[in-house]
């Protein structure tokens, strides 16, 4: 059965918000913050994305306040991660990476989709689709007083707009929504996880 385009919007964004509040856990804790901390990093990082999305949109208040398992499904991803940290520690780096690329994926499509059945144009589709899938770790980051990921990390914003790239010229050939959706997922994690694995990065300016 086809399911409709706001009902794949609403679960890429659901599945998205768990696997970034748990990733915003673990960096709380490897930052050594309390629980509250852990709880606001968890919430910032899984809805921060979206809501400047639907800010940009005009869909206000955003999704991550008009619905509650939003803030449920942060929140719960940030007590277990809390409770199971002593086993989470142990997690080898290329799964938090994998978790963390599957979260970049699943937002910049659900990003993009929602950007296209508001009418926009397809290129703001693709910056509000990489804004989606970028926002929330870069929140997370300047709580952290970190330079966030999307400046420094090899090919991360990069991915997430081809991912959305995909995903528009998907939608422009008439594919069907979830066909181009998992395609456009597909590339972008695969592209960020292969990136890692490559140490491949953007250029960089040679000082004089």
């Amino acid at each position: 059965m086809r399911l409709p385009t706001a009902r794949l919007i609403e679960i890429a964004d659901l599945a998205g918000t768990f696997l970034f509040a748990a990733e915003g856990a673990m960096a709380a804790i490897r930052g050594d913050l309390d629980f509250f901390g852990v709880m606001v990093l968890s919430f910032a990082t899984a809805v921060g994305g979206g809501m400047m999305r639907d800010v940009l949109l005009g869909a206000t208040p955003p999704a991550a306040l008009r619905d509650w398992r939003y803030g449920a499904i942060a929140f719960a991803a940030g007590v277990a991660t809390f409770v199971l940290y002593s086993r989470a520690g142990a997690i080898p780096d290329w799964l938090i990476v994998s978790l963390d690329a599957a979260g970049l994926a699943l937002f910049a499509v659900a990003g993009t989709e929602k950007a296209l059945s508001h009418g926009m144009h397809p290129f703001i589709a693709v910056l509000l689709g990489t804004i989606t899938g970028v926002g929330g770790g870069t929140i997370r980051d300047v709580l952290l007083v970190q330079v966030p990921v999307v400046l420094r990390a090899d090919i991360y914003a990069t991915a997430a707009m081809a991912g959305a790239v995909v995903m528009v010229c998907g939608r422009a050939l008439r594919w069907p929504a979830p066909l181009a959706a998992g395609l456009g997922g597909i590339v972008c994690f695969g592209l960020r996880m292969l990136a890692v694995w490559q140490h491949w990065s953007l250029p960089h300016a040679s000082a004089p």
